[in-house]
């Protein structure tokens, strides 16, 4: 078969990519109406959780990994004047209360803890016996008060034909929510949200590098970041809002990196890595895409769909091969850590075929 042309790329676009779009959007919203509802009730029995706002296919707090697979953060209120914690400090105390004789391990590169004195301003329910231990705010007890409220709420909004509760092996929060097209998976996420500081452990942008330009890494970095509750102990960084104003304008210079990107995540989608729990989502391909963005600066990099396109495409299938995809502001974190192995080597195997043949499906 005949490697793509323009007009392939063309029908391609018409016949998956925007019908894809209108789909996910109308499942956002959906699922943004209902989660809404549920959130505002926790919040009304909680104040310590915010409901999430109802802002459109663009609300910054859901993040659409695949079309049935959602991450949505709900924001923490009553913790403000974060500064980082310079003091190392060992934990000798199990998720429930319970002493240690060895220290907790350290947090991973991706990951802090989070004490309550890090806030200048703070409520005094952080300060419970159910959150806190020694000083510490625990993502596994605020996930267990979050699970009992979620789980309550329910009842009370009378959401149990539209949401279930998901069971779960760690203490993540995990929700099924009925749509008029699909069931989707939502995990619901309480979230400390840092819009005032940049965390040290991001040492971005790296020297000397020409994308992106130095008034959009001010603008990014001012931005702040957001600390997940998705552990026992350790809290995740997430840097949603940098990720969001990184997508935006990516080709202010008449490029197709985001004509690209949209390519590449409907073959990903339909073809290397298909189904509701893919082991690849957007969030890595979005990585992929600003990794090569960095490597490949130039706009005329970017004129060219199919070399552009192409070249993209290796990378994913380099990072795919090797098991490995580094984290773009937290170099030292590889996102494929955890990956199972074959899973990722059945995408590689797939890569490789459409790099030897690339032509696209329309099937």
């Amino acid at each position: 078969m005949k490697p793509f042309t323009d007009e392939d790329v063309e029908i391609y676009i018409q016949s998956k990519v925007e019908p894809r779009h209108y789909l996910v959007s109308k499942t956002v919203e959906e699922v943004q109406k209902i989660i809404q509802q549920l959130t505002t009730e926790i919040s009304y029995k909680a104040t310590r959780f915010q409901a999430i706002s109802n802002s459109g296919i663009h609300n910054e707090n859901i993040k659409v990994l695949a079309p049935s697979q959602f991450l949505i953060t709900v924001p923490l209120r009553g913790l403000t004047g974060y500064r980082e914690c310079q003091v190392r400090h060992w934990r000798y105390y199990t998720v429930h209360g319970a002493k240690l004789l060895s220290s907790v391990r350290d947090p991973e590169e991706l990951h802090q803890w989070l004490e309550v004195e890090q806030f200048s301003k703070s409520l005094q329910q952080w300060h419970e016996t159910d959150v806190n231990i020694e000083g510490d705010l625990v993502p596994a007890k605020v996930l267990v008060v979050f699970r009992e409220l979620v789980e309550k709420s329910i009842i009370s909004c009378n959401l149990s034909s539209k949401v279930t509760v998901l069971e779960s092996f760690s203490s993540v929060v995990r929700v099924a929510v009925e749509t008029s097209e699909s069931q989707v998976e939502v995990e619901l996420v309480p979230t400390v949200e840092i819009p005032t500081c940049w965390p040290g452990k991001a040492r971005w942008p790296r020297c000397l590098k020409r994308w992106p330009s130095q008034e959009k890494v001010q603008c990014i970095k001012s931005l702040g970041f957001d600390l997940l509750a998705r552990s026992n102990y350790h809290w995740q960084l997430c840097f949603a809002r940098a990720e969001r104003m990184l997508m935006e304008g990516l080709d202010e210079d008449g490029g197709c990196r985001m004509k690209c990107f949209r390519v590449m995540r409907q073959m990903k989608e339909d073809v290397w890595c298909a189904g509701n729990k893919p082991i690849i989502t957007a969030y890595h391909l979005q990585t992929v895409l600003f990794w090569t963005c960095e490597k490949y600066p130039r706009t005329k990099d970017w004129r060219c769909f199919r070399e552009a396109f192409l070249r993209l495409v290796q990378k994913l299938h380099k990072c795919v091969s090797q098991h490995f995809l580094k984290h773009y502001f937290v170099k030292n974190t590889n996102l494929l850590k955890y990956a199972n192995t074959s899973d990722l080597d059945v995408v590689a195997s797939k890569l490789a075929v459409f790099l030897e043949n690339p032509v696209f499906c329309l099937d």
